[in-house]
């Protein structure tokens, strides 16, 4: 089912990707799982398997949305989310427990995540919570005619 989106995807000819996502979760399982999701949605996706990876990750690009796991009561990405809010406090992240705990859910919100859910999500959850928070991009320009690269040299300057 999830390669039929990304083939109907490519037959219609949509854009290659609806916007970037930083999915952060220390479960490999997980992390597969929501990052295929994602893909066949149309998003671009940069995935870290640890928590200290996403923190610094959160400063290598500009992304639309982050994804961030909670695996135990202890919100092991609080990191992701501190870093996330220092470098851009409109930056969305949305935490997906595992574990729901109201310690670790009042602490999520404070630092500014948009959302605290309940996983695995599925499908039809994580699309819509995508839509719903994803924070729109600059488009990109229409391609010049003659000048190769004329996009991507106007996307790296946003």
């Amino acid at each position: 089912m999830l390669n039929e989106g990304v083939k109907m995807q490519k037959e219609c000819g949509l854009p290659k990707s609806r916007g970037l996502v930083l999915l952060v979760d220390e479960d490999r399982g997980d992390l597969h799982y929501y990052s295929v999701i994602l893909g066949s949605l149309g998003y671009e996706v940069r995935t870290c398997a640890s928590y200290e990876e996403g923190a610094r990750a959160v400063d290598a690009n500009t992304y639309g949305l982050i994804i961030v796991s909670q695996g135990t009561p202890r919100f092991e990405g609080r990191g992701v989310l501190e870093r996330a809010s220092e470098v851009d406090r409109g930056l969305p992240v949305l935490v997906v427990a595992r574990y729901l705990d109201m310690p670790s859910y009042l602490e999520a919100i404070q630092l500014g995540a948009v959302d605290y859910l309940a996983g695995p999500l599925t499908v039809q959850e994580l699309g819509r919570v995508v839509e719903t928070h994803l924070r729109a991009l600059p488009a990109l320009p229409a391609p010049v005619p003659g000048i190769r690269g004329a996009r991507r040299s106007a996307r790296s300057s946003v």
